[in-house]
Parts: C-alpha cells; sequence; structure tokens
C-alpha cells in the first residue's frame, strides 16, 4: 500500500490500522484496481477504494490504444472524483449509490474512498429475472428524476462513454454507410432533448449491486455521468441484459414501468402537462438512443453480441426517417 495514501486512510477513518484484504476488479485498460480496506478500531469495518494510475496503459482489451483514449480515461476519473465531491448526496434512496468517504492524489495517482456496499447489496449478476430489469429501471427513472434539468457543472457536458465527440476513431472505422452520414443527426436529435437531466453514463448490468432480500437496488461507477436524455441509460441498461427476442416481446412493458416510476418521482407545477410532453419526447428519443449507441458499437467492434435484430431493425427505422 502506497505510505502517503495509508496515512491519509488512517486519519480520514480515525483507526489504528489499515489493510487492503482483497481486490474486487482490475479497471479498464489497466488503470488501477478496485480493492476492499480493512480498518482497525474504526467506525467503519471496511471501505472500498478505487485506486487509479493516471499514466498511460498500453493493454487496452480491444487495442484502442493512443493519446485520446488516454486522455478520454483521465477525463473520466477525474469526473468521477467530482461526481462523488459534489454530485453524489444528491442521490435520492431510490437511487441508492456508495457513500463518498474521501479522495487523495498523490502524482498520478488517486484514490476514491467509498463506503462497501456489500454490507447492504453484497450480490452481483450477470443474469436477471424479469423483476430484476424492472428495479434498475426503478433506479434509473429515480436518478434521471433527481437530476432533472440540473446543468452538469464539472461533469461530462454530454455524457455517456460512447458519445460521438469523444469517439471520432470509432466513427470513423463504421462500414454502413448511410448511418455514418447521419451520425451527427442522431446526436444532435438526443443533445437538443427539450428535457435534460444527468444520465448514469455506464448504466449496465454489471455496474448494479443487489440485496439478498427486496427489490430495491444500488448502482457504482459514475466515470461518463453527465448530460443527456434519460433514454441513453435506459437502452444502453435494456441492451446489456435482455436478448434480442426479449427485446422485441417487452419493450413496452418495460418502458412503461420506466415511466410509471419517472412519474411517481417528478414533481412540476403543471404537472400532468409538463409530464406528458417529457415522456412524449423521451419514447420517440428510445430508438434514436440505441441507434446512437449501435453507431459505437458497429465502429468499435461491429461482431460485438449486443448488435443483433432487434436493435438493427430499430436503427434502420430511424435512419429510414432522417
Amino acid at each position: 500500500m502506497n505510505h502517503h495514501f495509508k496515512s491519509y486512510l488512517l486519519e480520514l477513518s480515525q483507526a489504528s490500522d489499515c489493510s487492503e484484504i482483497g481486490v474486487i476488479q482490475s479497471l479498464w485498460s489497466g488503470y488501477g484496481q478496485i480493492s476492499r480496506y480493512t480498518l482497525i478500531g474504526a467506525e467503519k469495518k471496511t471501505v472500498v477504494v478505487k485506486n487509479i494510475s493516471l499514466n498511460s496503459a498500453p493493454d487496452h482489451p480491444r487495442g484502442w490504444n493512443g493519446s485520446r483514449s488516454h486522455q478520454r480515461k483521465v477525463s473520466s476519473y477525474e469526473v468521477e472524483t467530482n461526481w462523488y465531491q459534489n454530485w453524489n448526496h444528491l442521490c435520492t434512496p431510490k437511487c441508492r449509490v456508495p457513500q463518498f468517504i474521501g479522495s487523495f492524489s498523490k502524482g498520478k495517482d488517486k484514490w476514491i474512498v467509498l463506503e462497501d456496499l456489500d454490507l447492504h447489496f453484497p450480490i452481483r449478476k450477470q443474469q436477471i429475472t424479469f423483476d430484476e430489469v424492472k428495479h434498475c429501471l426503478g433506479w434509473l427513472a429515480n436518478f434521471h428524476a433527481a437530476f432533472l434539468s440540473q446543468k452538469p457543472i464539472k461533469l461530462w457536458p454530454i455524457g455517456t462513454y460512447w458519445h460521438l465527440e469523444t469517439r471520432p476513431d470509432e466513427w470513423n472505422k463504421i462500414q454502413h454507410q448511410d448511418l455514418k452520414n447521419k451520425a451527427h443527426l442522431i446526436d444532435d436529435l438526443l443533445n437538443q432533448c427539450t428535457y435534460q437531466t444527468l444520465v448514469h453514463g455506464d448504466a449496465k448490468l454489471a455496474n448494479f449491486c443487489f440485496p439478498k432480500e427486496g427489490s430495491q437496488v444500488a448502482a457504482v461507477d459514475f466515470q461518463y455521468v453527465g448530460g443527456g436524455c434519460g433514454m441513453k441509460d435506459v437502452a444502453y441498461f435494456l441492451g446489456s441484459c435482455m436478448s434480442s427476442s426479449e427485446s422485441e416481446q417487452h419493450e413496452n412493458e418495460l418502458l412503461n414501468h420506466y415511466f410509471m416510476e419517472l412519474r411517481a418521482t417528478l414533481k412540476f407545477n403543471n404537472a400532468d402537462q409538463e409530464y406528458l410532453q417529457l415522456e412524449k419526447e423521451w419514447r420517440e428519443m428510445y430508438p434514436v438512443a440505441c441507434t446512437d449507441f449501435m453507431r459505437f458499437l458497429l465502429g468499435w467492434m461491429p461482431a460485438h453480441q449486443k448488435i443483433n435484430p432487434y436493435n438493427l431493425r430499430m436503427m434502420e427505422e430511424v435512419l429510414s426517417k432522417l
């Protein structure tokens, strides 16, 4: 353990000693790791620490190396630190996140100290039930409601890791010429929505934490949180846990559930009329958001399993209208 960080953690937690007791996961492209620490003699017995090394990493899993990729990663960790310091506490119990405890930097290393969610949300899933899909959509609806119309100060101006402006290399490799030509039109439709919120930006199944019992879930990993239409998160999340046939069969029911949760949470002065305008706009943006993510995948990894008949059909329908 870095001795500078150890001194910081001991002072922060008022522990008599601390030690790393396990690596939870390595960060993408070798930029560090997430670990669990035990605290001796402190009120909190364990914490989770995200240790980020901002040196350029040579081992991108898909071979997308270079200065642009490195700078995007550096910016993402700056955004995540700003999220935890300035925004995280504004989340409600219905969009549960880990409590921010502190952050520390030394040279090109950064540490973010967070609540250990395993005390209440110990389960991570690779496959989930239909009801659990709805629980995660409820989290997203409450998150989007909590930050509706908020300006993304010190976050990504436009959230998500696949945002077109930050992915010119992937755009350049798209073979589907109509999609390539209309990528900026799709981007504009999402960015010019009347109703904007903060989007999680990487709301895949792997970033949700589940309890042993109950319907509440929590979410982690806020590197790509920023401004945007809430449908970006919804389209991306459903694509992370639903097959093509499941999406075809359950699209309406799942979108209805999301909007039911959103409506129950939002409070407008002119409630019904303004809410109906928001829902109309965002429902229209759902296929656009799906197409936007397909644009990224078709440039980044054309053989990806998420490129399925459901998403391709939706993409062609969107392109035919532009």
